[in-house]
């Protein structure tokens, strides 16, 4: 084996995409501030059973696994920030009210969630803990569609769910409730014979209720699957309270283009206990956005909150983006005299981009546009176009 291979679906990043990933970063914590999201950093690495607490088993499978040579415990990296987060709000910051917390960081999964996905990846993120109204909500997903915007993505789309819809059906008919994750798999797939077949053999369930479930196979498309749902779903008090916040989300944000999947949970039925959403763009083969509510995660911690969020791969971001433009640069001749050090200073100080060429440096720079030069013009240090 070559010692230069990287393991599979892992990758080296290179300097203009780095750059600009790197500048996507600053940006977007920059925007979450205006919001006023305070930034938090929790480690890369913790115990465990602190790292999958309050979470599902998916979580547990994407989770790379070691042993910690002081205390013998086994530690976990962290493949998703957001339990870390839900952490340090419940525990540490111990506050009263509402809190908003950012994050960005690299996350590493055991195995890739597509063929066409990474195992690293850099996610940033914003959480509000402590109101369980749906203003919360509101407020994630306006932020989650700004950070697109602001990264220079076009025609978004927003898709929404809401896990509560399929678990009123599944808690009317205590018959399913053996059965949640089969029944979540195959509503996943829109498997209509699989529930017809499913139906068959659980014993005592209620026909209506395997009747709904094809029913609700069938609720995707525009929003106007909410009406739909309305009309054909049994009028259960917790499944129209789901249908009325997905209501209230849409017409609290105006102008933007929807999308609704009502059997669709992603990996959101155990672990969502509210609104859950997508955001889409052409150019990515996967969601480029996810989040939604996740209230009492916290109670792993010892606190039980209201909670809301989203997060984002960086890395997966820029993929889709243009290709980055090099940055302009400006040349400059070797030399350590004081007026030349000064002229380079006030120039990045300024914010520009000096290179100094180093003796028998080649001309060529490769992630620069070298526009400019410094050339000394009557005993003072001057900056010229390249023509």
């Amino acid at each position: 084996m070559s010692n230069w291979l990287l393991p599979e679906n892992l990758a080296d990043i290179l300097p203009a995409e780095a750059r600009r990933i790197e500048e996507l970063r600053r940006n977007l914590l920059d925007l979450y501030r205006t919001y006023g999201f305070e930034l938090v950093a929790p480690p890369l690495v913790e115990y465990l059973d602190s790292l999958l607490s309050g979470t599902g088993a998916d979580l547990n499978l994407r989770t790379c696994k070691l042993i910690d040579q002081i205390s013998g415990r086994t530690l976990g990296v962290r493949a998703d920030m957001t339990p870390q987060v839900s952490r340090i709000d419940a525990h540490l910051l111990n506050r009263e009210g509402v809190t908003r917390l950012c994050y960005c960081g690299t996350v590493l999964h055991a195995r890739p969630a597509g063929l066409l996905s990474d195992r690293e990846l850099l996610q940033i993120g914003a959480e509000i803990f402590g109101h369980a109204g749906v203003e919360a909500d509101i407020e994630i997903i306006e932020l989650a569609l700004a950070s697109v915007k602001r990264a220079g993505v076009v025609h978004a789309r927003l898709d929404l769910n809401h896990p509560g819809v399929l678990r009123a059906l599944i808690e009317s008919d205590s018959a399913l409730a053996d059965f949640a994750d089969t029944i979540f798999d195959l509503l996943g797939t829109k498997d209509i014979p699989g529930l017809t077949e499913l139906g068959a053999r659980i014993p005592d369930v209620q026909p209506e209720s395997i009747r709904a479930l094809i029913q609700l196979a069938s609720l995707y498309g525009s929003t106007e699957a909410i009406a739909r749902a309305r009309e054909v779903l049994p009028p259960l008090p917790a499944l129209r309270a789901a249908l009325d916040d997905l209501d209230a989300l849409i017409r609290a944000l105006p102008g933007h283009e929807f999308s609704v999947d009502l059997a669709d949970m992603g990996s959101g039925y155990g672990y969502h206990s509210g609104v859950v959403f997508s955001i889409y763009a052409h150019g990515w083969h996967d969601a480029l956005v996810r989040g939604g509510r996740y209230d009492g995660v916290g109670r792993a911690f010892g606190r039980s909150r209201p909670a809301t969020g989203f997060s984002l791969d960086l890395r997966k971001l820029s993929s889709g983006l243009p290709a980055a433009s090099p940055a302009k640069a400006i040349r400059a001749p070797w030399g350590t005299d004081a007026v030349l050090v000064d002229a380079l200073r006030q120039l990045r100080d300024a914010g520009e981009i000096v290179v100094q060429m180093l003796p028998g440096q080649p001309p060529r720079l490769d992630e620069f546009t070298v526009d400019r030069e410094l050339v000394l013009d009557g005993g003072t240090w001057k900056v010229r176009a390249i023509h």
